[in-house]
């Protein structure tokens, strides 16, 4: 039960992580039985690992380490198992997002599986060991450059300012840049949606400038630091919102205020950056980005 404030309480927080962990456990199990011993070790990546996981709106996601060589059905393999756990679950199992990889695609030898930078240093700095031997000490840490990179391509996927030969990271004809310019519109999509697209270019500004990983806490916290950071307001709330959802006017009202000057920061940063390591492709769908905000 919510405290008087109305937040969740610490017994409600533990109970939400334990859920998470059930998740992450009946999907281990899943892997272990498709995979065998090609599964070499089996980890808690993102806020099951690091802290502040909410199951209001969290993902949950797990780090998968199989035997040399990559396979050609691994691929199916993974997507099957991973379809089958959100198929029999709960709206928390249909979360489960699974990250894949061998020895030597994590040492950057092979190309393969699905570790992006960002998660390959999530996996580093905090992957929390499930089953089998730990491998990290041969994984190849990202510099911030692959960092920078990494994540504007996925922000511009995710947020939808182009379309990309990646996997769709979002519903087909949903455009978070449209949901920037109406916030009603992005309100009405719930919290989770909501956190995710107010605390994304947090994270992404918080990685870029020190080449940790973006927790959502350490994040907002360093942002919320900076000095004359515009949307101070938006930044705290959304904390709050992940764990206590009040909808209504007091969402609206904040993001109609906040979440334009808040991509606007978020673009101007990343475009000076892009172009300090001369990707001027980037930079430059950064500044279409741009140009499509303003108008």
């Amino acid at each position: 039960m919510a405290d008087g404030s109305g937040s969740p309480s610490p017994g409600d927080q533990l109970a939400g992580t334990q859920l998470g962990e059930a998740v992450l456990a009946r999907a281990l199990s899943a892997y272990q039985a498709a995979l065998g011993s090609r599964l070499i070790a089996g980890y808690a990546l993102g806020s099951l690992a690091h802290g502040g996981f909410s199951p209001l709106v969290s993902d949950v996601d797990l780090g998968l380490v199989l035997d040399n060589p990559l396979r050609a059905r691994d691929r199916l393999t993974i997507r099957a198992v991973a379809q089958s756990v959100k198929a029999k679950g709960t709206e928390l199992d249909q979360r489960l997002s699974v990250f894949w990889g061998t020895p030597t695609t994590l040492r950057g030898e092979h190309s393969g599986g699905r570790f992006p930078p960002l998660d390959r240093l999530d996996l580093l700095e905090y992957g929390r060991l499930l089953a089998g031997r730990d491998v990290r000490a041969a994984v190849a840490r990202p510099d911030r450059t692959e960092l920078l990179v990494a994540g504007a391509e996925f922000a511009l996927d995710y947020l939808g300012a182009r379309s990309t030969g990646l996997p769709r990271l979002r519903p087909k004809g949903d455009s978070a840049l449209a949901e920037i310019r109406t916030p009603e519109r992005l309100a009405a999509r719930g919290p989770r949606r909501v956190t995710k697209i107010v605390l994304f270019p947090v994270r992404f500004l918080y990685t870029a400038e020190t080449g940790r990983v973006g927790t959502n806490a350490a994040a907002a916290e360093h942002y919320l630091a900076g000095p004359d950071a515009p949307a101070p307001a938006l930044v705290t709330a959304a904390m709050a919102w992940r764990r206590r959802w009040p909808g209504g006017h007091e969402v609206t009202e904040l993001l109609n205020r906040e979440l334009t000057p808040l991509y606007v920061h978020y673009l101007e940063d990343h475009i000076a950056r892009l172009e300090a390591v001369s990707n001027s492709r980037l930079a430059s769908s950064f500044r279409r980005w741009q140009s499509r905000l303003a108008a």
